[in-house]
């Protein structure tokens, strides 16, 4: 595992200090000479965001300056580690009383994500931090490390990410926390009942299959994850733009998201049995592909009449669910690229959510703000459940209309879902569209810390 830009103690190691920008006049005032009048005059221009190496009384550099918020979180040394240009630094924090070091620690730390793999590593002079006072080490790298195993599985590309790579990696994960591994795949799909699963991914060379991971004892309360894996997504015959395919790696973001949270669950040792469902499959246009007007059985036994094969998520996350609500978990949560309908209402940096008991959907919105991820409840309306009616089967896959497309694919969800008081549906956009302290354009596990903090808060 990375070491994500920690070390344990640095003999020459210098002060990275943390002032608001509201007290940086007053914390000027107690510095020496050197650093005074270096700042002489600059007061004005110290502003959040600023970053200042200061001199010592030789003149070489002696630590440096960096101006935060005046209630700075946990990225306010996100792009730290870029910017210093080397070396080994302490945080100072006395300027910050109040400062959340696990918080701090965990922002530098995803703030070193860099995915490298088609390129050579930048040989950028990354700085290092030494391990604050009091910093829970093993929470912060395992959280790193869930985050970063998310960002690489969705950045890697479909070349190098089909649905073989994709069950790799989860089998990796599986091997080492201990967990037991299950996987249907191809012509299986029908005889063990996945249908959807199985229309959706034949015509692709790299063969569909329900992945099926299980970790803990079995007396323990059941927590199951199900996550998108469309490994990349044609549309299908409703064939999308080239525009809309530039993504498309993107499109097993939920499938990476659920490996990434149990990552960290798995490390944290929570008391729950642990079980993570992925449909991996790739949208792939070929004579065999599934059509529209097709009626599919699912597992669940409803008959779904395809009014568009660019809603194929839907299709795969039913079969999944039906799966899952066969042992009753006590919680469910499945995360999905699910719509373009949920970015359109709340952008591309906030995880949309559904569900449909309000004491849950609070502690949701309730973990977002604790760990400062934001996420957004919308609607679960019922009403809207005509939208999807169709005159020759059970439902149909795609919602009339242009109105409340998000909500209608989380009613298609609903369908298949035994007990939705219980159930969680996260359709989350799985990319950082512009670079930010420690989101770095790219994948990225969006929902995931707040998960955590939910699935910690429940079970602990």
């Amino acid at each position: 595992m990375s070491d994500f830009g920690f070390v344990e103690q640095a003999a020459e190691a210098r002060p990275l200090h943390l002032v608001p920008a509201a007290a940086v006049k007053d914390w000027m005032a107690r510095q020496p000479d050197p650093v005074r009048n270096w700042l002489s005059g600059r007061e004005g221009g110290l502003k959040a965001g600023v970053l200042e190496r200061l001199p010592g009384p030789d003149g070489a550099q002696a630590g440096a300056l960096a101006v935060t918020a005046d209630e700075p979180g946990m990225w306010a040394i996100g792009d730290l580690g870029k910017r210093l240009g080397g070396g080994d630094w302490t945080l100072d924090l006395s300027a910050l009383p109040n400062a959340e070091a696990d918080g701090l620690c965990l922002g530098w730390a995803l703030g070193t994500y860099d995915f490298d793999r088609y390129r050579k590593p930048k040989d950028d002079g990354r700085a290092r931090l030494v391990w604050p006072e009091g910093a829970n080490r093993e929470a912060v790298l395992a959280m790193a490390g869930g985050v970063c195993l998310a960002r690489d599985l969705i950045n890697t590309p479909a070349e190098h990410m089909g649905p073989s790579e994709l069950e790799s990696a989860a089998r990796n994960l599986a091997d080492r926390f201990g967990g037991a591994t299950a996987v249907v795949a191809g012509d299986d799909l029908l005889a063990q009942n996945f249908p959807m699963i199985h229309a959706v991914g034949r015509a692709a060379d790299d063969a569909p299959r329900l992945i099926d991971l299980t970790f803990g004892d079995e007396n323990r309360p059941r927590l199951t994850l199900v996550g998108k894996g469309v490994c990349f997504d044609t549309g299908g015959l409703d064939l999308k733009p080239a525009s809309g395919m530039e993504l498309m790696r993107k499109d097993m973001g939920g499938a990476a998201t659920v490996l990434g949270l149990a990552h960290v669950i798995l490390s944290a040792k929570l008391p729950v049995r642990l079980r993570v469902l992925i449909s991996a499959v790739e949208n792939a246009v070929a004579g065999n592909a599934y059509r529209p007007g097709d009626i599919l059985q699912s597992r669940k036994g409803l008959t779904v009449e395809i009014g568009n094969t660019d809603a194929e998520g839907r299709l795969v996350m039913a079969d999944a669910l039906a799966l899952a609500c066969e042992e009753s978990p006590d919680l469910l949560i499945d995360m999905a690229t699910l719509t373009g309908a949920a970015r359109v209402a709340v952008g591309t940096e906030i995880a949309a959510f559904f569900a449909r008991d309000d004491a849950l959907a609070d502690a949701v919105t309730a973990a977002g703000r604790a760990v400062a991820e934001p996420v957004w409840r919308l609607p679960l309306h019922d009403d809207y459940r005509h939208m999807l009616d169709s005159p020759f089967a059970d439902i149909n896959n795609a919602g009339s209309g242009r109105f409340a497309g998000a909500t209608t694919a989380a009613l298609f969800l609903k369908e298949f879902v035994a007990d939705p008081d219980r159930w969680l549906h996260f359709d989350i956009m799985a990319w950082n569209s512009r670079n930010r302290p420690g989101r770095p354009r790219g994948g990225e596990a969006m929902g995931l810390r707040a998960l955590f903090h939910l699935i910690r808060n429940r079970y602990a």
